[in-house]
Protein backbone atom coordinates (compact mmCIF):
# COMPACT_ATOMS: atom_id res chain seq x y z
CA UNK A 1 0.00 0.00 0.00
CA UNK A 2 2.38 2.38 0.69
CA UNK A 3 4.18 1.73 -2.58
CA UNK A 4 1.17 2.74 -4.32
CA UNK A 5 0.67 5.85 -2.37
CA UNK A 6 4.48 7.08 -3.61
CA UNK A 7 3.25 6.09 -6.87
CA UNK A 8 0.24 8.14 -6.77
CA UNK A 9 1.80 11.23 -5.05
CA UNK A 10 4.20 11.44 -8.23
CA UNK A 11 1.90 11.25 -10.97
CA UNK A 12 -0.55 13.88 -8.86
CA UNK A 13 3.02 16.16 -8.75
CA UNK A 14 4.07 15.44 -12.23
CA UNK A 15 0.55 16.27 -13.71
CA UNK A 16 0.23 19.97 -11.51
CA UNK A 17 3.51 21.47 -12.95
CA UNK A 18 2.27 20.43 -16.44
CA UNK A 19 -0.55 21.72 -15.78
CA UNK A 20 1.21 25.03 -14.41
CA UNK A 21 3.69 25.14 -17.28
CA UNK A 22 0.55 24.75 -19.49
CA UNK A 23 -1.59 27.84 -17.76
CA UNK A 24 1.40 29.82 -18.10
CA UNK A 25 1.91 29.37 -22.25
CA UNK A 26 -1.99 30.11 -22.09
CA UNK A 27 -2.34 33.06 -20.03
CA UNK A 28 -1.78 36.36 -21.71
CA UNK A 29 -0.60 38.07 -18.42
CA UNK A 30 2.63 36.15 -18.16
CA UNK A 31 3.25 37.15 -22.18
CA UNK A 32 6.87 38.90 -22.29
CA UNK A 33 6.03 42.65 -24.08
CA UNK A 34 8.05 45.62 -24.17
CA UNK A 35 6.86 46.43 -20.98
CA UNK A 36 8.01 43.43 -18.77
CA UNK A 37 11.53 44.16 -20.77
CA UNK A 38 13.15 46.94 -19.68
CA UNK A 39 15.68 46.71 -22.82
CA UNK A 40 13.08 46.36 -25.45
CA UNK A 41 11.79 49.96 -24.88
CA UNK A 42 10.07 52.28 -22.19
CA UNK A 43 7.87 51.27 -19.77
CA UNK A 44 3.67 51.30 -19.44
CA UNK A 45 4.74 53.97 -16.88
CA UNK A 46 6.83 55.63 -18.44
CA UNK A 47 3.76 56.04 -21.47
CA UNK A 48 1.90 57.87 -19.13
CA UNK A 49 4.42 60.66 -18.17
CA UNK A 50 5.25 60.89 -21.53
CA UNK A 51 0.87 60.98 -22.42
CA UNK A 52 0.74 63.95 -19.97
CA UNK A 53 3.09 65.95 -20.79
CA UNK A 54 1.56 66.25 -24.07
CA UNK A 55 -2.43 66.51 -22.27
CA UNK A 56 -2.75 67.29 -18.40
CA UNK A 57 -5.77 65.37 -17.12
CA UNK A 58 -6.75 61.77 -15.73
CA UNK A 59 -5.50 58.54 -17.79
CA UNK A 60 -8.87 56.83 -18.96
CA UNK A 61 -6.54 53.67 -20.71
CA UNK A 62 -3.26 52.16 -21.64
CA UNK A 63 -3.15 50.01 -24.34
CA UNK A 64 -0.23 48.77 -26.18
CA UNK A 65 -0.79 47.58 -29.78
CA UNK A 66 2.27 45.88 -31.84
CA UNK A 67 4.66 48.65 -31.11
CA UNK A 68 2.64 51.49 -29.96
CA UNK A 69 1.17 52.60 -26.50
CA UNK A 70 -2.33 54.37 -26.95
CA UNK A 71 -2.96 56.55 -23.55
CA UNK A 72 -5.91 58.00 -23.27
CA UNK A 73 -6.58 61.04 -21.24
CA UNK A 74 -9.65 63.00 -20.23
CA UNK A 75 -8.57 66.48 -19.48
CA UNK A 76 -10.44 68.64 -16.82
CA UNK A 77 -12.53 70.26 -19.72
CA UNK A 78 -14.59 66.97 -20.27
CA UNK A 79 -12.56 66.18 -23.62
CA UNK A 80 -10.67 62.92 -24.41
CA UNK A 81 -7.58 63.06 -26.06
CA UNK A 82 -5.61 60.03 -27.14
CA UNK A 83 -1.94 59.86 -27.45
CA UNK A 84 0.60 57.51 -29.40
CA UNK A 85 3.89 56.95 -28.10
CA UNK A 86 6.30 54.56 -29.21
CA UNK A 87 7.68 51.58 -27.65
CA UNK A 88 10.92 51.13 -28.31
CA UNK A 89 11.74 55.29 -27.96
CA UNK A 90 9.33 56.61 -26.53
CA UNK A 91 8.67 59.87 -29.42
CA UNK A 92 5.14 60.81 -30.09
CA UNK A 93 3.91 59.49 -32.69
CA UNK A 94 0.37 61.69 -32.69
CA UNK A 95 -1.73 63.60 -29.99
CA UNK A 96 -4.95 64.73 -30.32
Amino acid sequence: MNRRWKFVIIVIIMTSADMQATADTLNPTHERSAASDPAAGITEQKAITIAQQQFKGRVLAVNQIDHTYRVKILSSQGTVHTVLIDVHDGSVISAH
